[in-house]
């Protein structure tokens, strides 16, 4: 077997294994809530402990991996997240499952973090778009099946059973992570400092503001949409419900055709556009109908990773040169804060006053990322034009230099969006 096919089978196992179980626990959050006692904002804790855990370290991660290598940050991190995972099904108490997770999100951080400069070191640049696109393309697989897996298992296994089926699964990739991924052939170099440019733009700060306002509105309404299924009047067991993770497909679609608008049309607009499309997609999940339900998911998917592709691809435009890699880095933290801090409090906002109470404070963060466009649109300038397409850069995760890969690449990687072709774009996991 070649280095370059060793690295890609790595590179999507790793993607695979750590984002199946990053995600696995959402469609469980009703069974949590039952077991535990919980609201919806407490069991939602399941999901946004680790992703939280994530937002903070990955940064320090990525400059630890200058230190001791990147094949073993990487290694140490698939494995460490599969042993988490076959501990939580033997948690007693939902603090301990909370500190599991924890953990389990410290070590994912270590795949967003180093993966990409390893590939593009290790590969170089005639590969390194096909093995960047393989390692997302497992991260946005991963997030699909691991949530498909717990969410059909349940009904036969219970939710201990579920995650620890896909605790074997992070376990397989883990093993063949460590069995085909190379060492590292180079030593990284450093990158110039730039997070303070990367901080004081005010177009970067709207950026950074619409990835964690629109994430945090789509993570809500996905913790809350298998307690929705699961009552009256719809009432659909839980491998039924599970289903709905199928709507990232429309995901993948719709943010791949968002980047060929946004080269055409120019950002701003088709970002609007996008939010919009979330907004009205959410609105649909209002009646007791699981036909506008279905509908309005999909819509409100699509429109999410329509937003979520092009905000992160104009990051790369618009970071200065010694900035791309810390404002990439920035858009991560962002990101995963959103994540975090936005689907716990739309979840105690379900919890507390119904579906409708949600999709409220949902459109109401997708208005406020609507005004984030708008004012990122004013203070650009040009920046908001048709876009000119892939651009040679020298990128970098916090201080992790990488060889010259396209901006548009580099950008979506770091934010967890996936492709099927090295300019493509899919949704995050």
């Amino acid at each position: 077997m070649t280095r370059r096919r060793r690295i890609t089978i790595a590179a999507t196992a790793a993607g695979l294994g750590s984002f199946a179980l990053l995600y696995a626990p959402q469609p469980l959050l009703p069974h949590l809530a039952a077991e535990f006692h919980l609201t919806p904002g407490s069991a939602s804790l399941a999901i946004s402990a680790a992703t939280g855990a994530l937002a903070v370290v990955v940064i320090p991660i990525a400059m630890l991996s200058e230190r001791i290598g990147r094949r073993r940050v990487i290694v140490a991190a698939v494995a460490a997240a599969a042993v988490t995972a076959l501990l939580l099904p033997f948690a007693p108490t939902f603090p301990a499952l909370i500190a599991l997770r924890i953990l389990q999100g410290v070590a994912v951080a270590g795949v967003p973090a180093v993966a990409m400069a390893y590939l593009a070191d290790e590969v170089g640049p005639a590969g390194v778009g096909a093995a960047i696109g393989a390692l997302i393309a497992g991260n946005s697989a991963g997030g699909m099946i691991g949530r498909l897996i717990a969410g059909i298992g349940v009904d036969w296994l219970d939710w201990r059973g579920a995650l620890a089926a896909v605790g074997a699964l992070g376990a397989l990739c883990a093993a063949v992570v460590a069995a085909t991924l190379p060492p590292d052939s180079r030593k990284p170099t450093r990158a110039p400092r730039g997070l303070k440019a990367a901080l004081h733009d005010p177009v970067l700060l709207c950026l950074y503001a619409i990835a964690t306002l629109a994430v945090g509105a789509f993570i809500s309404l996905y913790n809350a949409i298998g307690f929705r299924l699961a009552a009256p009047p719809l009432e659909l067991p839980a491998r039924l419900a599970a289903l709905v993770f199928l709507a990232y497909a429309a995901g993948g679609v719709c943010s791949a055709v968002a980047g060929r608008l946004a080269d055409r049309l120019g950002r701003g607009p088709v970002a609007l556009a996008a939010l919009g499309a979330a907004a009205v997609g959410a609105l649909l999940t209002l009646p007791d109908s699981l036909i506008s339900v279905g509908v309005g998911l999909g819509l409100f998917t699509g429109g999410f990773f329509a937003a979520h592709s092009v905000a992160s691809g104009w990051v790369g435009a618009r970071a200065p040169s010694n900035a791309k890699g810390q404002a990439s880095g920035a858009y991560l933290f962002a990101f995963y804060v959103g994540s975090s801090a936005g689907g716990t409090a739309g979840s105690a906002a379900f919890g507390a006053w119904g579906w409708g109470a949600l999709v409220a404070v949902v459109t109401g963060w997708l208005a406020l990322a609507g005004v984030a466009v708008l004012v990122a649109q004013k203070s650009s300038g040009t920046a908001t034009g048709p876009s000119t397409g892939l651009m040679d850069v020298e990128p970098t995760i916090g201080n992790l230099a990488l060889p010259s890969v396209s901006s548009r690449v580099t950008d979506l990687t770091s934010a967890g969006t996936s492709t099927t072709k090295a300019t493509g774009n899919m949704p995050p996991s």
